[in-house]
């Protein structure tokens, strides 16, 4: 027996099908990988197992970017400003000819460069993007107020476990990877946001230091000083979460790997996570 589907039947099927798919693909979420750092370029101290050219912390650093590279990003961005990009590709586009050698940089010991540079270029990807925002701050920001003792001890609890951490990478006996490893464990980048974004706002009646790398902030209430401390981070981390967001609507990139210190970790986890365009991946899924 012979059945007949009318022709309008199989049209309307056919276009539910593309809607469908169509459909599908506006729902793929863009996913976002964050890797917090301790900053390399403040990693030497004078001592020669310190020094991030040696042959043992660049192996290190090999093998930190190659775990990277199995997340496979189409997207690399960086701590610099995007009034820079003109200067970034220049610098990245003579790094992928070979042009520079970055033990001979001022500043060639930076994250940027170690890894994302070197990643760049393990994955053949023609751009390194800056999403950064250049208004810089200062944990030594906030110098006095009422219970600022509060603050003080949690940054004393911080650098408790952190500089012991430190001073082992500087000593050689901890690697490189294990360190950023660590770095990047949820309860560190939780110990460091709690710091910067909640202890803050006990402190009242107080002031900030004189003569800090700051941001033009304006006229500042004193009688919330720990308060006008949380905003002017978290505006900085405002302004590098929109360049992210349209840095990447620009490129259409789907796979972005964000290299920033670790203390900008959890703040920008927070704005992701509230972004229905966005899935957050974990360092440590490839980070072993």
């Amino acid at each position: 027996m012979k059945i007949t589907i009318p022709t309008k039947t199989i049209t309307l099927f056919l276009l539910f099908i593309i809607c469908s798919k169509l459909h599908a693909q506006e729902k793929e979420k863009i996913q976002i990988m964050f890797v917090g750092f301790d900053h390399l370029n403040q990693m030497y101290n004078g001592s020669p197992t310190s020094n991030i050219f040696s042959d043992k912390k660049q192996a290190e650093l090999i093998k930190l970017t190659n775990a990277l590279a199995e997340y496979k990003p189409d997207f690399i961005g960086v701590e610099d400003d995007p009034k820079l990009q003109s200067f970034e590709d220049s610098l990245y586009s003579a790094y992928l000819k070979g042009n520079v050698k970055f033990k001979d940089y001022k500043s060639g010991a930076r994250e940027s460069y170690q890894v994302g540079y070197r990643l760049g270029k393990m994955l053949g990807l023609e751009h390194i993007y800056a999403v950064d925002n250049e208004n810089s701050t200062s944990q030594s920001l906030l110098k006095s107020g009422d219970n600022f003792e509060l603050f003080m001890n949690g940054l004393k609890k911080l650098q408790a476990t952190a500089r012991p951490l430190k001073q082992s990478v500087q000593n050689d006996s901890m690697s490189i990877y294990d360190y950023i490893r660590y770095m990047n464990e949820p309860e560190l980048i939780d110990m460091t946001h709690h710091l910067v974004f909640n202890l803050p706002a006990y402190v009242v009646n107080g002031e900030f230091s004189d003569g800090l790398n700051t941001i033009d902030i304006g006229e500042i209430d004193n009688k919330y000083i720990g308060a006008e401390y949380i905003t002017l981070f978290y505006n900085r981390n405002l302004k590098i979460y929109s360049n992210i967001l349209n840095t990447q609507l620009k490129t259409g990139k789907k796979r972005l790997l964000i290299m920033f210190g670790q203390a900008h970790i959890g703040v920008l986890q927070d704005l992701f996570e509230e972004n229905p365009n966005y899935e957050i991946v974990s360092p440590l899924k490839y980070l072993k």
